[in-house]
């Protein structure tokens, strides 16, 4: 499965979701591509793929859907995630409250500063980095965000490899790569450079693709 799919499946679970929280209990393929931004051809086409059939004239059951997608997404157990940097955009992750429909639960947040750690306003518990490696280990952690400036993010880095985080995804100004750990590159590692993006966006914005 291609990263492309991968984005469209994830699509397609929140889209079915918010379909089951109205009351709804089938979907067809067209109201999957609304939410997924593609045609219906194609959702037919990765249902086709991962071997997922609905009747013609009756569409797809939701239920069944969440459940197959789920299961290809490791929707089964709540995922513990921390948050290595409480700062504005660590702090905004750690009160948002949508990731609970998606399974996954920040758990524990972490900061050098004691201001931070000891105030208890905190939605969820925000510990000094020296007991990192301790709560990763007791709340069987295995992704994290890291949202420190670049002068700390290196070594934040190299502190969750070495406590054998399996997924990171990255805010920090520094790119961040996988290591070669027996043989595998690890951890799975997604940079995401707001800035960039912004760039990104501007640039698109003033050299429009031909339709």
């Amino acid at each position: 499965m291609n990263s492309d799919m991968l984005v469209r499946i994830t699509r397609y679970y929140r889209a079915l979701n918010r379909l089951r929280s109205i009351g709804l209990e089938k979907v067809f393929a067209h109201n999957l591509a609304d939410a997924a931004g593609v045609s219906a051809a194609i959702v037919r086409k990765d249902f086709s793929i991962l071997e997922i059939h609905g009747q013609k004239r009756g569409g797809y059951e939701i239920v069944e859907l969440i459940a197959k997608l789920g299961s290809i997404l490791g929707k089964g157990n709540p995922q513990n995630v921390i948050v290595i940097g409480c700062g504005r955009i660590g702090k905004a992750l750690m009160h948002y409250s949508g990731f609970e429909p998606d399974g996954i639960r920040i758990v524990a947040g972490f900061d050098s500063d004691p201001l931070v750690y000891s105030d208890a306003s905190h939605p969820i518990p925000v510990y000094p980095l020296s007991r990192l490696e301790e709560v990763i280990e007791a709340m069987d952690v295995n992704v994290a965000i890291i949202t420190v400036p670049e002068s700390s993010a290196a070594d934040c880095y190299q502190r969750l490899v070495e406590a054998n985080i399996q997924g990171v995804l990255n805010f920090s100004p520094v790119t961040l790569k996988p290591q070669v750990i027996d043989g595998k590159l690890r951890p799975v590692v997604h940079n995401i450079n707001i800035a960039l993006e912004l760039e990104q966006i501007f640039y698109e914005i003033q050299y429009p693709k031909e339709a």
